[in-house]
C-alpha cells in the first residue's frame, strides 16, 4: 500500500510538471526562436543601425520603449522619437508642435515598422499578437514550423488587420522566411527570405530580400508555393548597416 501511495505521488507530480506548461505549440515555437536570436538580451540592449540613409536607435524593455530616427532632408536635420509618451519631431533642434494627427500617425507607423522588423522574432510575443500553428512544411529541403500571426484590435496598432506568416527551422529555430499582407497604400502581399545574418552582442540580426507577387490580391498562404516556383519578383533589399549594440544601464 505504501508503494502504491508513493507511486501515486510521483505520478501526480509528473503529470503536474507536464501540464503546468500552458503554452500553445505556436507559443513554444516562437519562444524557442526568441531564445535562438538573443532572448532576454533584447530587453537589456540598446541597438543602433542605419537603414536606407536613416539612423535608428531602438530601446525596448518589458515596461518601456523608445525608438528614434535621424536624417537630413530639405528642412534640415530631423530627429523623430516614438516612446511611451507619444511621438515628437525636432528639426535643427527645434520641437515641431504644429504636426497634424494624420502626420503624427504616419510618422509613428513608419518608425515603429522599422523597429518591429529589426527586432523580429522578439516582437511576436507582444500582448496583442495571436499566434496559430499551421504545421510543418519544407522549403529547399529544410523542414520548418509555420506560424501565423494576427493581432487583436485592442493594442494591435493602427494596422491590426495585417496578417503574417513565419517559417521557423525545426532543428535550429531560425526564422529564414516571412510573408505578410497589408492594407495601407492600396494593400498588397510580400515575402522575405534571409540573405545575410550576423551576431552582435549576443543578438542575431538578419538582412532580407523583399519579394512581391504579381497580383496584390494573392492569398497569403499561396506565397510559399509562388516562392518555390520562382514566381515572386524581387522588389528591394532590407539591409541593416553599421549595427551597434550596448548594454542598457540598469537602475
Amino acid at each position: 500500500m505504501k508503494i502504491l501511495a508513493f507511486s501515486f505521488v510521483v505520478l501526480s507530480f509528473s503529470v503536474f510538471g507536464i501540464s503546468c506548461d500552458s503554452r500553445t505549440e505556436a507559443e513554444k515555437i516562437v519562444d524557442a526562436a526568441n531564445d535562438a536570436y538573443g532572448g532576454a538580451l533584447y530587453e537589456k540592449t540598446a541597438i543602433t543601425f542605419d537603414f536606407r540613409g536613416t539612423h535608428y536607435s531602438i530601446v525596448k524593455t518589458p515596461t518601456a520603449f523608445e525608438y528614434s530616427r535621424e536624417f537630413t532632408d530639405s528642412t534640415g536635420q530631423v530627429v523623430d522619437v516614438l516612446n511611451n509618451a507619444g511621438f515628437t519631431r525636432k528639426v535643427n533642434g527645434v520641437l515641431i508642435d504644429t504636426l497634424t494627427e494624420e502626420r503624427i500617425g504616419a510618422f509613428s507607423r513608419s518608425v515603429n515598422s522599422v523597429a518591429y522588423f529589426a527586432f523580429l522574432p522578439y516582437g511576436l510575443n507582444d500582448a496583442a499578437a495571436i499566434k496559430t500553428y499551421l504545421g510543418k512544411t519544407t522549403i529547399k529541403g529544410k523542414e520548418y514550423h509555420q506560424v501565423k500571426v494576427t493581432f487583436q484590435a485592442e493594442g494591435g496598432g493602427d494596422h491590426f488587420e495585417d496578417e503574417f506568416l513565419y517559417w521557423f527551422g525545426v532543428d535550429d529555430s531560425h526564422m529564414d522566411y516571412m510573408a505578410y499582407s497589408y492594407h495601407t497604400d492600396g494593400g498588397g502581399v510580400r515575402m522575405r527570405d534571409v540573405r545575410a545574418t550576423r551576431e552582435l552582442g549576443g543578438i542575431r540580426f538578419q538582412d532580407y530580400n523583399n519579394l512581391k507577387a504579381a497580383n496584390k490580391e494573392t492569398p497569403l498562404d499561396s506565397m510559399q508555393a509562388l516562392y518555390e516556383t520562382g514566381s515572386l519578383v524581387k522588389l528591394s533589399e532590407i539591409n541593416l548597416e553599421n549595427i551597434r549594440t550596448s548594454a542598457i544601464s540598469q537602475k
